[in-house]
């Protein structure tokens, strides 16, 4: 894992550097093997004396993102760390119950890549930012774990079976919604 840590409003001094560092690479212990992930670190603290810490790990086959307010920066990092640590248990389980489905319990992550993250526009119609990722083919129930781990309310992907580009979305009533192109 390469450590990409910036600071705003703050210098990462070598001991904070340290021990994001630490906290983070923990988290290898759930891959067969060392990814080759860009670790992006940002931190961040305010007037009020709060601090705020996000982590982004984007992989091949999942796309980790957490971040944590709190008054104590190394309280924020254990909490991320934490955070982190659960949504690769939560998927790890997942895929890896589908993959015993299939007879495949080796991989430990499916074939698939998770889109980035997507800006909500603002009021005025302005496009503030633009995103551009490659659409691995999943099935449904693939794209809702994802959107899920994202914590997003909709996730776009290709439909393995179709070949066709399909959005997932989470309804108000907490259920799910697909909506299939043409």
């Amino acid at each position: 894992m390469n450590f990409n840590i910036r600071g705003e409003n703050i210098e990462v001094t070598p001991a904070i550097r340290e021990y994001v560092e630490k906290k983070i690479s923990k988290l290898e212990r759930y891959f067969s093997e060392t990814p080759d992930a860009q670790v992006n670190v940002n931190l961040k603290t305010y007037n009020d004396k709060t601090s705020k810490v996000e982590v982004t790990i984007p992989m091949s086959q999942l796309l980790l993102r957490a971040e944590e307010d709190h008054l104590d920066m190394y309280a924020a990092i254990d909490l991320i760390s934490d955070k982190l640590e659960r949504q690769i248990r939560k998927h790890k389980t997942k895929v890896n119950r589908k993959h015993r489905e299939k007879g495949n319990l080796n991989e430990l992550f499916g074939s698939y890549e998770t889109a980035p993250a997507v800006e909500e526009e603002e009021q005025d119609l302005e496009i503030v930012r633009q995103k551009r990722f490659n659409l691995k083919p999943m099935d449904s129930e693939e794209a809702i774990l994802q959107m899920d781990l994202l914590g997003h309310n909709f996730f776009v992907y290709t439909d393995a079976e179709t070949n066709n580009t399909n959005i997932v979305y989470k309804r108000k009533d907490g259920k799910y919604g697909l909506i299939e192109a043409q």
